[in-house]
């Protein structure tokens, strides 16, 4: 199972995860402020959104918005932003 092992704020909506199999990624949520719900509207918010945290590997915000590491971590690989630890 990934898990996301740790999680730094790089700028506007861009969070670099390291995951569990050692691989890291910057993750650009645009895509997920653009869904407006209810849960995603409060990342607009800078502040706000520098609060995430991490638990059970996953990342999560205090209004109970969270992301499975295993979710992101298919995302970053399929839009080729995941760096993969060499074998």
């Amino acid at each position: 199972m990934i898990k996301i092992t740790r999680a730094v704020y790089q700028s506007g909506v861009e969070i670099k995860l390291h995951f569990s199999d050692g691989s890291f990624g910057v993750m650009d949520f645009h895509e997920v402020l653009a869904q407006k719900t209810s849960l995603t509207n409060a990342l607009g918010d800078t502040v706000f959104f520098q609060r995430f945290f991490l638990e059970l590997g996953a990342l999560c915000w205090p209004n109970g918005l969270e992301f499975s590491g295993r979710s992101l971590y298919k995302k970053l690989e399929a839009k080729g932003k995941l760096v993969k630890p060499a074998a």
